[in-house]
């Protein structure tokens, strides 16, 4: 447990500083994002939030075996730092578009093109893939720590790595990237964090008696400076990608609205045109507990996968069930059909549907249709 973790570092670098006679000198990090030493990295990491089961999917979206070896982590990064000695000087056009509240990248290349150096990118950050599929143009990475969040004291910079598994922030990251092919020669990309917090369960005392995960606010900064790393992989000087990252964002506009018909029935209206409605679709559904699998822009339709977190069960048991070789048929992801219809120049609604492409009149879809609207209104 995180503070378990926190109190047993203390006593002992407590004990090794008083065998010292080291100046106390602060010693500081100007970045603020660093998951090269993340849990992913070191090998197998059990502290993963309750809801993070990768759910049954064909296997083409997987990495080969649902991980990766240290080996291979090696091999890749050794690739791509091969491959970052021939990084292309820029990309004409390369530009971070607006709107509202929203940010991605817009390159004038097509998207088979950059898929692979997109691939590399998030390897080169410290990251492994558990969603890796180039037919679809669809990346996301495993859960890793920001080691940067941890204060970097005199005592952690002397006495160096030794001490870094007895420190823990207590918070998890991961990332989804999303390739749109919006004209022909020219790819929109969408990186989306989410992220876990650990949290204390308390008795009647007020006392920590464990700690569970829970969901953590959605941090636009984190993915802002991905997107602003990104362009720098791509070719553009660090100074250009802060500059086009750090224009301020438009202002804040209600997009969604959940308009409810019957006990089950319902469907959400937008006040946008179709183009605007599909890429906020996407962007709430990359921040949600959904999988893209597959996606028609031009039938308007999401072809997604969804694990409800009640069927989890107890978080206390997450582990159990991650790792045990019993039947985990009951906590396979259904899957549905998200359907975005334009009804005007600056309008536009949004639909649940079941596997079979009928109305999902059921708890179940009004709860899907909720969960969008909720992240369509941040």
């Amino acid at each position: 447990m995180q503070l378990v973790r926190q109190h047993c570092a203390t006593l002992f670098i407590l004990s090794l500083a008083s065998l010292s006679l080291l100046g106390c000198k602060s010693v500081t990090t100007n970045d603020t994002v660093d998951y090269k030493s993340a849990g992913a990295v070191r090998g197998p990491n059990l502290s993963y939030p309750p809801d993070l089961i990768t759910a049954q999917a064909d296997r083409r979206y997987i990495v080969q075996d649902g991980s990766a070896t240290m080996s291979e982590y090696n091999a890749a990064v050794k690739k791509s730092v091969q491959t970052r000695k021939n990084v292309m000087t820029g990309i004409p056009g390369m530009r971070i578009a607006r709107d509202g509240e929203r940010r991605w990248l817009v390159v004038e290349k097509p998207a088979p093109e950059l898929y692979p150096q997109i691939k590399d990118f998030w390897q080169e950050n410290g990251f492994l893939l558990v969603i890796d599929s180039p037919s679809t143009g669809i990346m996301e990475t495993d859960w890793a720590e920001n080691r940067a969040k941890i204060a970097q004291d005199f005592i952690r910079s002397t006495i160096g790595g030794a001490l870094d598994s007895l420190y823990d922030t207590g918070e998890r990251d991961k990332y989804k990237t999303r390739l749109e092919v919006s004209k022909p020669g020219e790819t929109e990309i969408y990186i989306t964090q989410r992220g876990a917090l650990e949290v204390c369960t308390t008795d009647s005392t007020g006392a920590c008696i464990s700690t569970i995960w829970t969901a953590r606010p959605n941090d636009p900064e984190l993915e802002a400076a991905f997107l602003a790393r990104l362009m720098e992989r791509l070719g553009m000087t660090q100074e250009m990608a802060k500059a086009q990252v750090a224009v301020p964002l438009g202002p804040k506009t209600p997009k969604a609205k959940l308009v409810q018909e019957g006990v089950n029935t319902a469907h959400i209206e937008m006040a946008a045109g179709f183009d605007r409605a599909w890429r906020d679709t996407g962007l709430a559904l990359d921040r949600s507990n959904f999988t893209v699998e597959d996606r028609n822009r031009a039938n308007g339709v999401y072809y997604v996968r969804y694990v409800n977190p009640k069927d989890l069960g107890d978080t206390k048991g997450f582990f159990s069930n991650l790792f045990s070789s019993k039947d985990d048929s009951s906590l396979k992801a259904k899957k549905y059909l998200v359907v975005v219809k334009s009804t005007g120049d600056n309008s536009s609604s949004i639909y649940v549907q079941n596997a079979d492409g009928k109305p999902e009149n059921s708890a179940a879809g009004l709860q899907l249709l909720t969960l969008l609207t909720e992240q369509m209104a941040r």
